[in-house]
């Protein structure tokens, strides 16, 4: 039986302009604030309105806004209880197996920057033959092309996707190349939802998928 899941990213706290179908799973993949909310006040709203969304699961991961976030997960503190926080964790949910990280390079000061040796250690770390890999960085030449031209996709994680194989990737960071691309067995999704230059955001992404 197929799992209906929705995808959206880059909410920028502009998640009540959102309207969701409703589903099996919503994946969100990171950038929930502004940068500078370094407090985490947007952590709450964005927690409740998790819970009145209308899934069986809600799954998440963080991105380079996401400063909050990443203080409080290295303080062991829970920020979402409507939602799961993924980082460097696989679950598996109505029969697929998902896994999440939010690591990305070429912004040190930014939430989850990693070197390129952590970068390398993260995406070798993660498991082979996943149903869904969730992260917040594009794949190095793939949807992650900005609005002037410029690629910012990680090639650490670029190199490791031939044994990841993932049925389904999906990310954001890069708003101007929101969209789906097919390649092999793997469907990219680029789910931002911030539209480039507005204060608007697009509509999520939805597919269908059944467990193997």
């Amino acid at each position: 039986m197929a799992v209906s899941i929705t995808i959206i990213s880059d909410t920028h706290q502009m998640h009540e302009d959102l309207v969701l179908p409703g589903g099996d799973i919503l994946i969100h993949c990171g950038d929930f604030l502004e940068l500078f909310d370094r407090d985490g006040p947007g952590l709450g709203p964005m927690d409740e309105w998790f819970g009145r969304q209308n899934y069986h699961h809600v799954l998440v991961t963080g991105g380079n806004h996401d400063i909050a976030l990443e203080n409080a997960w290295q303080l062991g503190v829970k920020s979402f209880e409507n939602a799961e926080l993924l980082i460097d964790e696989e679950v598996t949910v109505s029969g697929l197996r998902i896994y999440g990280a939010p690591w990305l390079p070429d912004l040190p000061g930014h939430a989850f920057y990693l070197d390129d040796e952590g970068l390398r250690r993260k995406w070798s770390a993660v498991p082979s033959d996943v149903d869904i890999l969730i992260t917040h960085v594009p794949p190095f030449g793939i949807l992650d092309r900005s609005s002037r031209g410029m690629q910012f996709g990680c090639a650490h994680l670029r190199d490791n996707l031939p044994r990841i194989a993932p049925r389904l990737h999906c990310f954001g960071h890069v708003h101007a190349s929101a969209g789906e691309m097919q390649s092999g067995a793997t469907l990219f999704v680029n789910a931002s939802s911030a539209i480039s230059g507005q204060k608007a955001v697009r509509p999520p992404f939805t597919i269908e998928m059944a467990p193997r």
